[in-house]
């Protein structure tokens, strides 16, 4: 039996595919003193990344489906890979809002490739591998953060960092891609199954309102934790970027994990816990008084916003007012607002007030998610596809 099977395979490349843009996000407060960006100009750069994903979308699916998925992160590894490094190289705030949309275009393709190609393998061999293969994901984009945070300690600019963490996992993760299996997926859909231009339903726009708290706290954690470390608590060099290196292990934590919570407690009351666990998590981070306590904040929000996104996915798909690939597309779409709206409203609130009254903006919105967990019973499934590989750009 080979040791790199189709499986393994597939979980390698979620684990290496987000290492390059990982070690960015430590290195954002450093690339914000350099442009000398308030707060609010800071969060309007940062809404570059999202709005390329949003524009990628319409057209990343067709093409993705006419090249295969393995073409598309071959092809992808080497557009993101080399846009990743971009926006370290911005020379003024309208350049890293330009860099961060390149970013965003080729981390959605990319993205939709390796969720196509996890979809197909479960497919073709019979074993699930999707939740473990974004746990993968999240463990990579943790490693990238430690090596960001790495990086500046060692005092290597970020324009020199960045690229070369890029161009030693590039090669690695083409070894990868190119040993993955070419599968042929039959999709019996038609064009006309695919549509969203319906207004949802109120159970769809509930299931819809619990995600948007879920990825706004992600999209905040990713884009302001190192900052947050930095303006509350005065935290240094590599140490602004082990906020977000913190999060995303737990995040990951929860993933791994969050299949056989699921399974013992079902959907509602896992989200419960987990929705409770974040919202204690954002209170913590408003009052800790030190870098330490602060830290245990990140992880505890990283656990409680882990399961959110499948447990809403499943949920959305179960519905039975249309096809399940409207509603999950009408989640894919919200739950890229939420990364959308997250980072520029803590901006704005840091520009008028603070960065603890900033992040204190968490607790409402995972209040109403905690308050809407009823809404992801679901049905039982009466399909066999899987319904995440529809969501590009959303791990």
């Amino acid at each position: 039996m080979s040791l790199l099977t189709p499986q393994r395979l597939t979980m390698l490349i979620f684990f290496l595919q987000p290492i390059a843009f990982g070690s960015w996000l430590p290195r954002i407060p450093e690339v914000q003193q350099a442009l000398g960006l308030g707060p609010a100009g800071l969060a309007l750069a940062l809404l570059g990344l999202p709005c390329g994903t949003l524009l990628t979308l319409p057209f990343a699916g067709p093409l993705v489906g006419r090249i295969g998925p393995r073409t598309a992160i071959l092809v992808g590894m080497v557009l993101y890979s080399i846009a990743a490094s971009l926006p370290a190289l911005a020379p003024n705030p309208t350049m890293l809002f330009a860099t961060l949309m390149l970013a965003g275009s080729s981390l959605s393709f990319v993205e939709l490739g390796l969720n196509v190609q996890a979809d197909l393998v479960e497919k073709s061999t019979g074993a699930t591998i999707m939740t473990t293969s974004h746990g993968f994901w999240s463990v990579g984009i943790m490693v990238g953060s430690l090596l960001g945070s790495g990086l500046a300690a060692l005092d290597i600019e970020a324009r020199w960092a960045i690229p070369l963490v890029a161009i030693i996992v590039l090669p690695l993760a083409l070894l990868v891609a190119n040993g993955l299996p070419v599968i042929v997926a039959e999709d019996p859909r038609s064009q006309h199954q695919r549509s969203v231009w319906v207004f949802p339903s109120w159970a769809l726009l509930g299931i819809c309102f619990f995600v948007f708290g879920i990825t706004m706290t992600e999209g905040a954690m990713a884009d302001w934790s190192a900052i947050f470390l930095r303006d509350a608590l005065g935290a240094e060099g590599g140490l602004v970027g082990l906020g977000y290196s913190v999060f995303a292990f737990m995040v990951a934590a929860g993933r791994f994990g969050g299949d056989s919570l699921k399974r013992r407690f079902g959907a509602v009351t896992t989200a419960r816990i987990c929705g409770s666990l974040a919202l204690a998590g954002a209170a913590l981070l408003y009052i800790a008084p030190n870098t330490a306590l602060a830290l245990v904040g990140f992880g505890i929000i990283g656990l409680g916003v882990s399961v959110g996104f499948p447990l809403a996915v499943t949920a959305a798909a179960s519905l039975t007012d249309r096809t399940a690939s409207a509603n999950v597309a009408i989640l894919s779409f919200v739950a890229l607002l939420g990364f959308l709206v997250g980072p520029p409203v803590i901006g704005f609130v840091a520009e008028h007030a603070d960065m603890r009254l900033a992040i204190a903006c968490l607790v409402p919105v995972l209040l109403v998610s905690l308050m809407l967990t009823g809404r992801l019973v679901t049905a039982k499934p009466s399909s066999s596809t899987n319904l995440e590989a529809e969501i590009p750009g959303v791990l």
